[in-house]
């Protein structure tokens, strides 16, 4: 940043211009920020998203508050009988002894699936 400001301070005492050197700059620093914190976390949130819409009976999950359990039940299903998958559907999963009741959206990760888990022919 110091050297944007020097450069624009060495265009002034020159008798140049130093508009196009502070759009520059600023446009710069937006891309920067962009392409290295937006975009990256942006392509992060959209794959966990996907992962947790594919979730069925079988997987094994852990929740955002440390809970480990095995997907027994996936709720959603409209009045036509037909699945649909919300971040606020309901899903049943069995950790230890005790079955509970959670919304998809609170799935911080999928630790094993059952397509992952089956052997391809």
């Amino acid at each position: 940043m110091t050297a944007a400001v020097t450069a624009n301070l060495l265009a002034l005492q020159f008798g140049g211009s130093t508009l196009p050197g502070i759009v520059f700059t600023y446009g710069a620093l937006i891309a920067i920020f962009y392409f290295v914190l937006i975009r990256p976390q942006q392509k992060q949130r959209k794959a966990h998203e996907a992962l947790i819409r594919t979730i069925k009976r079988g997987d094994e999950i852990v929740t955002a508050g440390g809970i480990i359990g095995e997907v027994v039940s996936v709720g959603g299903t409209n009045k036509d009988g037909i699945s649909e998958s919300s971040m606020s559907d309901r899903i049943t999963i069995k950790s230890a002894e005790s079955r509970l009741v959670i919304e998809r959206g609170r799935i911080a990760r999928v630790i094993t699936s059952t397509a992952s888990t089956k052997p391809t022919t």
